[in-house]
């Protein structure tokens, strides 16, 4: 049996698997390590800093929740911005490539299908 030990959602993100067992692991920069499974993690995001120049998960919905703060999500299939604010959601449907920004800092959960994506840099 592995020991409890505390996990730093600002520097770790879950991986959830397949057969549902879950992992902590740090949280790397550039692209995403994609998981056969979930991954659930926690960002902090300042105005202009986006993750990324847009991304896209064939494999399944991702879901985006605003812990605090004002985030935007620009999606390629949608003609307008979607404006989030704490306590609000918005599932990402799988394949359509999205990218997320914030109007002041931010606080983001998102739980992000796996293996397959891409993201543009």
């Amino acid at each position: 049996m592995t020991p409890p030990r505390r996990i730093d959602m600002a520097t770790d993100v879950l991986d959830i698997t397949a057969d549902w067992s879950v992992s902590a692991r740090k949280r790397q920069p550039g692209p995403p390590q994609r998981i056969d499974g979930m991954t659930f993690g926690v960002v902090t995001l300042q105005p202009g800093e986006s993750p990324h120049n847009g991304e896209m998960h064939p494999d399944g919905d991702e879901i985006l929740y605003v812990v605090s703060g004002t985030a935007t999500i620009a999606s390629e299939s949608e003609d307008a911005l979607i404006t989030l604010t704490a306590g609000q959601s918005h599932i990402v449907p799988k394949g359509v490539w999205h990218q997320v920004d914030c109007l002041e800092e931010s606080v983001l959960i998102h739980l992000t299908p796996g293996p397959g994506g891409e993201a543009r840099f």
